[in-house]
C-alpha cells in the first residue's frame, strides 16, 4: 500500500509539469458533486512493469520505462448518475482473453454500478465505483481528483492485473 501511495503521489508530480486542460476548483466540485464528467487518460502505470518493459525496450526507439504516453488518443471514462462508458487500453497481465481481438482493453458501459464519494483532508475526491452488469468482467475504478481537476484512476478486476491511469477531469460537452 505504501509503494501504491508512492507511486500515485509521484505520479501528481510528474503531471504537473505537462500543460494539459484541466478544470479549475470550482468547476471540478461542481461536475463532481452533479456526477458529471470525464476522466480523460494522459498516461497508463501497468501494475506488472517488468513484462511491460521487456516488451517497450524491444520495440523500434523503445527504451522501456513504467509509464506509457497516452495522449492524444482519445482515451477517457465518462461518468453520469445512470452509467458509465469506459474506454481505456489495457497494458499487463490478464488471466483471460477475449475470443474477439478488437474487445481488448478496458472497454464497456455500465448502467449497474456502485458509486461511493469521499474527500480527505488535502481536499481530494476519492471516487470509487464498482460495476456490476459488465458482460466479460465486472472493473473497480478508484478514482483520485485533486481540486484543480487532476485525476488518477486506478482499474482493478478479477482477470487483470490492476493499472493506473493518469490524467485530468474535463466538463461535458455542452449538447447545442
Amino acid at each position: 500500500m505504501k509503494r501504491l501511495n508512492l507511486i500515485l503521489s509521484l505520479t501528481f508530480l510528474s503531471i504537473g509539469f505537462h500543460s494539459f486542460a484541466q478544470t479549475n476548483k470550482e468547476t471540478t466540485v461542481k461536475i463532481v458533486a452533479d456526477k458529471n464528467y470525464t476522466f480523460v487518460a494522459n498516461s497508463a502505470l501497468p501494475m506488472s512493469n517488468n513484462d511491460v518493459n521487456r516488451v517497450l525496450a524491444m520495440m523500434p526507439g523503445g527504451q522501456g520505462g513504467s509509464s506509457i504516453n497516452l495522449t492524444g488518443s482519445q482515451y477517457d471514462v465518462k461518468v453520469t448518475k445512470d452509467s458509465i462508458v469506459a474506454y481505456l487500453p489495457y497494458f499487463g497481465r490478464s488471466f483471460s482473453a477475449p475470443m474477439d481481438p478488437t474487445q481488448g482493453g478496458i472497454k464497456f458501459t455500465s448502467k449497474k454500478f456502485s458509486y461511493t464519494e469521499s474527500k480527505n483532508k488535502k481536499g481530494t475526491y476519492i471516487i470509487q465505483i464498482d460495476t456490476k452488469d459488465v458482460t466479460r468482467e465486472n472493473y473497480r475504478f478508484t478514482i483520485n481528483i485533486s481540486t484543480n481537476g487532476y485525476a488518477s484512476l486506478t482499474a482493478s478486476s478479477m482477470n487483470k492485473q490492476p493499472i493506473i491511469f493518469n490524467g485530468y477531469l474535463d466538463e461535458p460537452k455542452k449538447q447545442d
